[in-house]
């Protein structure tokens, strides 16, 4: 009786923890996402009778990657009638390989997977959609929801990525080291999505979804894990002081809280200090990319005793040489503000104001709400009202539209 309560309890235990290896080590076996996910489904039911029969094996993982490849190749050879298999796959998928499953082979395979899902060959997102299905295990329903899209969508997003990755023939593995910095930044891009959206949701009643950052933490942490790569440790760094300021974004009722007005006390030290450490680690490496600058401007802010006494100077020069390897809009928007710390809202203001007329962020209400902010500080009331107002016209997200209504009525003339 204890082996048929155990073994289901522990069964679930190895679906949680182990599943998406399995299926990573899976796909490099039969060559294909769909007849992986069947095999694994497989073998799962296999094992949910078996053990509570015969009892646990001694390695569960072991078991359930021979127990999903023979059955996957067990469901090949019945559907060779309709359509025959070339006879190198038929011969590799009937050579045993005992040492598939090894700790080396499995983590090699996730971080293949990984690579696969964010091939740049695949559209931006459909390279969220398929790692946050393959790679984290979430449902479509989840991801759906998450990004606010229709389960239908994405479910078809996530079948034309499977689609693309077979036609077009896509490798199943780490690229060689000459390819290794253009598809490790698709990687990167693609955790900080997923972060991002997690950290300050791009539309919706809520600013956090938790379960986002965690699974790109998870991702970062084991991308770092495999690959210890400079700008892996910049992005974990990243993520890690970020995610170690949430609670002191927002207030009880779910409003923005900003950062001068953030209550540091709850902010999580230990994960500031490992993100500080491995932003010294890609310092030090002196192969410094825009994720290790934007990780090294994050533990200035996150270290600061508190608002006033943050180094804006550093930070300025920090944005400056980002700047200076990704000249985007946004990072001269970051620079404006940090700037405007340091030398005074004017300065600030001229920057905006040139990229206003360049015709640069005209519909980012973050733009329109940092030129209202220094036009406040420099007691031109009706000008900031005026850039509030527009900011209103262009956010999205729920919880910032509530913190801009509340900056435009502190300015509104009293009746």
């Amino acid at each position: 009786m204890a082996a048929e309560a155990a073994a289901p309890q522990l069964l679930d235990q190895v679906y949680r923890q182990e599943s998406r290896r399995i299926l990573a080590t899976l796909i490099r076996l039969l060559g294909d996402f769909e007849r992986a996910e069947e095999a694994l489904h497989d073998a799962f039911a296999v094992a949910l009778e078996q053990w509570v029969r015969d009892g646990v094996p001694d390695n569960p993982r072991a078991w359930l990657v021979s127990t999903a490849r023979f059955r996957g190749i067990d469901r090949m050879r019945r559907q060779q009638r309709y359509a025959p298999l070339p006879d190198d796959a038929q011969e590799e998928w009937a050579s045993p390989n005992d040492t598939e499953w090894d700790e080396p082979s499995v983590n090699d395979n996730h971080l293949r997977l990984i690579f696969t899902c964010c091939h740049p060959a695949l559209a931006a997102e459909a390279r969220v959609a398929l790692t946050l299905r393959e790679v984290c295990g979430l449902s479509t329903e989840d991801i759906a929801a998450a990004f606010l899209s229709k389960p239908a969508t994405l479910a078809q997003r996530i079948v034309r990525a499977k689609s693309k990755i077979r036609s077009a023939g896509i490798p199943y593995e780490i690229p060689a080291a000459e390819q290794l910095p253009a598809r490790l930044a698709s990687v990167l891009q693609v955790i900080y999505l997923v972060f991002n959206e997690g950290y300050s949701a791009s539309s919706g009643e809520q600013v956090l979804r938790t379960e986002l950052c965690d699974e790109a933490l998870r991702l970062g942490r084991l991308l770092w894990q495999l690959l210890p790569e400079p700008e892996v440790a910049g992005l974990l760094a990243l993520m890690l002081i970020h995610h170690a300021r949430r609670a002191g974004r927002v207030n009880a009722q779910g409003d923005l809280v900003l950062l001068e007005h953030q209550d540091r006390s709850l902010w999580e030290r230990d994960r500031i200090e490992e993100g500080a450490l491995l932003v010294e680690q890609a310092l030090k490496s002196g192969r410094v990319g825009p994720y290790a600058l934007q990780a090294a401007i994050a533990a200035l802010h996150a270290q600061a005793p508190c608002y006033a006494q943050t180094d804006w100077a550093q930070i300025v020069g920090l944005y400056g040489l980002l700047y200076r390897m990704n000249p985007s809009p946004v990072i001269a928007l970051n620079r404006a503000v940090a700037l405007a710390m340091r030398d005074g809202p004017a300065a600030g203001l001229a920057i905006v104001d040139a990229l206003f007329a360049q015709g640069e962020l005209r519909e980012y209400h973050l733009a329109h709400a940092a030129r209202a902010d220094f036009l406040l500080r420099l007691r031109r009331v009706e000008e900031a009202r005026l850039a509030y107002t527009q900011a209103l016209k262009c956010v999205i997200q729920e919880p910032e539209r509530r913190f801009l209504w509340q900056r435009l009525n502190t300015l509104m003339p009293s009746t």
